[in-house]
């Protein structure tokens, strides 16, 4: 117990944080309830030092994913809420400001009930906390745990985000979509229950590794196997793959822009992290040597088939659905809301190709994808971040963000901080060389081809270049185009939030930068891309694996259990770099 609490110190230094706002945020002074944002960053920087101080090994299929999972959170999240300025009770604060001038009092017309300032931001780290803790889950309940808390904050902070009628359907609309796939990945967890008879993932592991190691060529159970489908099948609602993505236009259109932003990174990443758990405990379970043995483990570098087969088909129909149908948009948001859709096919590609056999970073699929969600989730803030920084009186009175390809036309003549912002993050997300995308896709690719995945490397070129249009047309329009000279609606403005605008300018810097300095990053994402795999071993002639959590052997029943080339000791995981 004190181990597991040792291992979670970022999180309940969220925990802590997403308190003392919830309180801050209804003080009746304006000043007070300023401080929710600053509080959020503070809270944020104490969960990444303790994340790099004090998480340990984790006792699951992948023990180092703790590690970087938290800083990774900790890093995007601060981006994340630079973003979020103003976001919450705009137009209230507004209202009150007002009526304090007039008065010449303060705290004319606060209602603490109409107040979401400090519930906005509370939700906000909770979503991260769930987070954090996917990265860290080592058993099927704590993971299903994880995922809502990651995901049920959403919800609200989709349809507080604005004022407007649109944003409390998308918030109703992502709910209830939730709520299917969080039903099928539960149900799926139970299948895997009752095929394995336990919900730890290192016993999972070892189990499983016996059903395929008995004698006359075994394999997984059906059922399990079968919980393993259903449970990943589910969890593609948190990434949007396809058949679970359609949710994701309407939600992103009708959310404000940071919060569109906020959902591109925070689901996609439990999802992914979900995903990688659960395939690391059913496939590559086996070192790539097996000596007599190799025959009784032929899948010990790949998937089960039929699991392999069906993420095979979702990430080809995702990234092609994704990129074909944002052509067709005029919406800002829904064109970046269908590249997300794209980028989590590109990223299943990595999952496919597993963690590879040779220890490169190029040739391991897991790693690429680590490496990539740190590359999406700085390259997609850009876009979202001149959205959100541009806006125009609406037919009502109230202000609303910019979202039309007629929004962002010459901006970089009108306004050229923001303009290039949007040209160096399409150019990012298209895979530019030698910008932070080209540098974050070239894995996936490599670590296809080094799978053997030639047709669905062959997929990924075709999107790439099937993207290129859209995201050519997104520069396009802001480097090359004139801005309208009498446009049809109110004149564009720039947001009164800065802190939005620094964000555009860090993630603009990190697509840049990050291609020419990350080469640790990338390293990083290979370490915790490490699995701890299954390793026979010989005790008084019968043939054991050693326990993923405690090293000791459990008995496997092997077809002949003498052979010497399974005498080997059961492996060490290393430490941290």
């Amino acid at each position: 117990m004190i181990d597991k609490i040792q291992a979670l110190w970022p999180e309940i230094a969220l925990f802590i944080t997403t308190c003392i706002v919830m309180v801050i945020g209804l003080s009746p002074s304006r000043e007070i309830r300023k401080l929710c944002s600053p509080i959020c960053a503070l809270g944020l920087i104490v969960a990444g030092y303790l994340a790099y101080q004090t998480t340990p090994l984790g006792a699951g299929p992948l023990p180092h994913l703790a590690l970087y999972g938290k800083l990774l959170v900790a890093g995007i999240g601060l981006l994340l809420l630079m973003l979020m300025a103003g976001v919450a009770d705009r137009e209230y604060e507004k209202a009150v400001a007002f009526e304090e001038k007039r008065r010449g009092v303060a705290s004319g017309i606060f209602d603490a009930i109409r107040a979401t300032r400090g519930e906005f931001y509370s939700f906000f780290l909770f979503s991260l906390t769930g987070l954090m803790l996917c990265a860290g889950a080592d058993d099927l309940i704590w993971l299903f745990l994880a995922l809502e808390l990651t995901s049920l904050p959403t919800y609200v902070m989709v349809a507080i985000s604005t004022s407007r009628n649109r944003s409390m359907e998308a918030g109703v609309k992502y709910f209830f979509l939730g709520a299917l796939g969080a039903a099928m990945f539960l149900y799926g967890f139970a299948l895997i229950y009752g095929g394995t008879g336990t919900t730890n993932m290192a016993q999972i592991q070892a189990e499983l590794s016996r059903q395929v190691l008995t004698p006359g060529g075994g394999s997984i159970n059906t059922i399990a196997l079968l919980g393993f489908i259903l449970a990943i099948v589910g969890i593609l609602f948190k990434i949007a793959a396809v058949p679970m993505h359609f949710y994701t236009p309407d939600v992103y259109e009708g959310a404000a822009s940071p919060v569109a932003a906020f959902l591109a990174f925070v689901p996609k990443s439990a999802g992914f992290f979900a995903i990688m758990l659960l395939t690391a405990c059913v496939g590559w379970r086996f070192p790539a040597t097996f000596g007599a043995h190799a025959s009784a483990a032929a899948d010990h570098g790949s998937l089960p088939e039929a699991l392999r087969i069906t993420l095979w088909i979702v990430a080809a129909l995702t990234m092609t659905v994704g990129n074909v149908l944002a052509i067709l948009q005029t919406s800002v948001k829904r064109v970046l809301a269908y590249s997300s859709i794209a980028h989590s096919g590109y990223m299943l590609v990595g999952i496919i190709a597993g963690p590879g056999t040779d220890g490169r970073f190029a040739s391991s699929g897991l790693a690429a994808v680590l490496f990539y969600l740190l590359c999406y989730g700085v390259m997609n803030i850009g876009g979202f971040a001149v959205l959100s920084c541009l806006e125009r009186k609406g037919r009502d009175g109230k202000m609303e963000e910019a979202d039309s390809f007629a929004d962002i036309r010459g901006l970089c003549h009108t306004r050229p901080l923001l303009g290039w912002i949007m040209v160096l993050s399409s150019m990012g997300l298209l895979g530019l060389p030698p910008l932070l995308g080209f540098m974050g896709k070239v894995p996936l690719f490599s670590s296809g081809l080094s799978a053997g995945e030639y047709v669905l490397v062959v997929v990924l070129g075709l999107n790439s270049a099937i993207a290129a249009y859209y995201y050519l047309r997104l520069a396009y329009a802001a480097l090359i185009e004139k801005p309208e000279s009498q446009p049809a609606l109110a004149p564009i403005t720039e947001s009164p939030f800065p802190s939005r605008a620094y964000a555009g300018v860090l993630s603009a810097a990190g697509v840049v930068l990050i291609a020419i300095l990350g080469g640790n990053l990338a390293d990083q994402a290979g370490f915790a891309a490490h699995i701890r795999q299954t390793q026979p071993v010989i005790i008084d002639g019968s043939v054991h694996a050693a326990s993923a959590t405690s090293g000791q052997p459990e008995p496997l029943a092997l077809a002949d259990q003498q052979s010497p080339s399974l005498q080997q000791p059961a492996s060490k995981e290393p430490a941290h770099p």
